[in-house]
């Protein structure tokens, strides 16, 4: 008898270590290398790495003060200073750590809260009717109109902010997964799976969200978008963040008294706002391609 080479059982790795990553993270990292995926990804991966360096960059923070005022670029000072010498450079990495610091916390926690509605219908029909309808009165508002009630009531500052970019994104993102569970609740699946006694809350994470999910997060990057002009739109009217804590739209805002004296003084500002739509711009046609090619 010749025994079997030891080679064929080494040469087999297990099913587990040949599919190590989901099928659908995998077909989102597939989306990231996409042309427009690796500049979105880059563009917005260096944006986020610079504010959080800021500090560690720039020791001093944010409002050192200097002699110089409304000086043009130079090897100090890239993007100049503003009308009390204080580097232009170092505010922008801070106001795009303020910006970002309210992307990332009120568009995730906005999506989660959304799709948790849209799935309310599953546990009663009337409840998910009414939260629609919920959703429904804030599409009639438009994002500036309610960041300025907001604002009225509690003031301004970052957490008036935070609210009104994550209620604004509710509505589409509600409707999204309420559509997604309108359309599976009939599939053959999920009704052998109520046959079978599995429970609402399983029903939901196993079938009816992996569905859902895809262009929920589609949708999530758009929001992301809408998220860094509501920002804008509110500090250039002063009603954001108050100096001298520095965001984007502030910069924007005491930039635009000065641009006669300093055009340079609104370019930091702008690009990086310019920049961080079209990373979330390209990042939400790269998940879309992937989602219509799937």
């Amino acid at each position: 008898m010749i025994p079997a080479p030891p080679s064929t059982l080494a040469e087999a790795p297990p099913a587990s270590a040949r599919r190590r990553l989901s099928p659908t993270l995998a077909r989102y990292l597939t989306a990231l290398r996409t042309p427009r995926g690796l500049v979105a990804a880059s563009t917005l991966g260096l944006l986020t790495l610079g504010a959080l360096l800021a500090p560690v960059i720039y020791h001093d923070g944010y409002d050192e003060q200097g002699r110089d005022s409304l000086a043009g670029a130079s090897l100090r000072h890239p993007l100049g200073t503003d009308e009390f010498g204080r580097d232009l450079l170092t505010r922008c990495l801070y106001g795009l750590r303020f910006d970002l610091s309210l992307i990332y916390t009120a568009v995730p926690i906005g999506m989660v809260l959304a799709t948790l509605i849209g799935l309310s219908g599953a546990l009663s029909e009337r409840l998910g009717a009414g939260l629609q309808r919920c959703l429904d009165v804030i599409i009639g508002f438009p994002g500036i109109i309610l960041g300025l009630v907001l604002v009225a009531i509690l003031g301004p500052g970052w957490f008036p902010l935070f609210l009104t970019i994550m209620i604004i994104g509710l509505p589409p993102t509600g409707r999204l997964a309420r559509g997604a569970w309108l359309t599976q609740q009939d599939r053959e699946y999920v009704l052998a799976a109520r046959v079978l006694g599995v429970g609402r809350w399983r029903l939901l994470v196993r079938h009816v969200v992996p569905n859902a999910l895809d262009p929920i997060l589609v949708n999530g990057a758009v929001w992301m978008i809408v998220g860094v002009y509501v920002e804008a739109g509110l500090s250039i009217v002063g009603l954001g963040v108050q100096p001298p804590t520095p965001s984007l739209g502030v910069l924007l805002n005491n930039g635009m008294r000065f641009i006669s004296q300093s055009p340079i003084y609104v370019i930091g500002p702008a690009l990086c706002l310019l920049l961080l739509a079209i990373g979330f711009s390209l990042l939400s046609d790269a998940l879309n391609a992937t989602v219509n090619r799937r």
